[in-house]
């Protein structure tokens, strides 16, 4: 069940309520929520285990794909699976037509087998950061004026323990380049329901080198860390309350006040607890 709900969290952003996933038969999510969630975790953790072949940027063959049991227990379609990609609000996948071909298929071909899918992100399995996504540096000009990760108050103490943000089971770590809320229309990087900000430094961070920097086609902002998957706190440019207020915990590297007890009591979303997070980077730590 703990599994199952992450994975409703995952596609909605944000906390979801355990009688919902209980509901029985899926008939409480939208179609092109399962199916979307199916996709999420073939391509970003199961590929293997399904015996799809992921190529170097990640990609895998639409047909292939569509057979997997999970997907073709919902009886998916090309449509489907061509709305799923269009129309999620994060845009967590991307599809092309098929390089093995030939020759490229017509742009409205329906068979699977002319196209290969990808998740855009969020990668647990090994895929080279270099063929997924593009480097963020200081020679490129590309670097987002705001870089800011988001957890719970429950998981903010072993982050600041542990010298920082940890990439744990994923392949990175992961932040926005702003607010859900925000009038820029962040796309994805932040939990909805995330309740610390910490705003990361990344200029500096470039500038002292031995952290590498992405940036996704939907625009999440990723790094490994250093050489121990760790974000120094010392590039914590300021962490505060996201929507209660707490003052301001940290700036510009150190430390300038605690977390207030009562927030520290805050019970983080359900599925989360003690072993499962610090926000979407950290979900190990405490694992976007």
């Amino acid at each position: 069940m703990g599994e199952e709900i992450k994975e409703a969290e995952d596609e909605a952003g944000g906390r979801v309520d355990e009688g919902k996933i209980r509901g029985g038969g899926g008939n409480s999510q939208s179609r092109e929520m399962q199916i979307s969630k199916a996709l999420s975790k073939l391509l970003r953790h199961a590929a293997a285990d399904a015996g799809v072949k992921l190529d170097g940027e990640g990609y895998g063959r639409l047909d292939q794909v569509m057979k997997w049991p999970r997907l073709a227990s919902l009886k998916v379609t090309f449509a489907d699976i061509q709305d799923v990609v269009s129309d999620s609000e994060k845009q967590r996948f991307s599809m092309k037509p098929n390089p093995a071909l030939k020759s490229p298929p017509d742009p409205k071909s329906e068979d699977p087998s002319d196209w290969v899918i990808r998740a855009n992100q969020g990668h647990s399995i090994v895929i080279e950061s270099a063929a997924l996504l593009v480097p963020i540096t200081l020679e490129a000009g590309n670097v987002p004026e705001i870089v800011v990760h988001g957890t719970y108050f429950a998981f903010y103490q072993a982050i600041i323990e542990s010298g920082g943000l940890k990439k744990m089971g994923r392949n990175h770590i992961h932040m926005s380049t702003g607010l859900p809320e925000d009038k820029q229309g962040v796309i994805s990087g932040m939990r909805k329901d995330a309740e610390v900000l910490i705003y990361v430094d990344i200029q500096e961070s470039l500038k002292d080198g031995g952290v590498l920097w992405w940036i996704s086609d939907n625009g999440v902002v990723l790094t490994e860390g250093d050489e121990n998957g760790v974000l120094s706190t010392k590039y914590f440019k300021k962490v505060v309350g996201r929507k209660l207020d707490v003052g301001t915990l940290w700036e510009d590297g150190e430390k300038i006040a605690e977390l207030p007890e009562s927030a520290r009591n805050i019970r983080p979303p359900y599925g989360k607890g003690a072993a499962s997070g610090a926000g979407r980077g950290n979900r190990q730590q405490g694992k976007k």
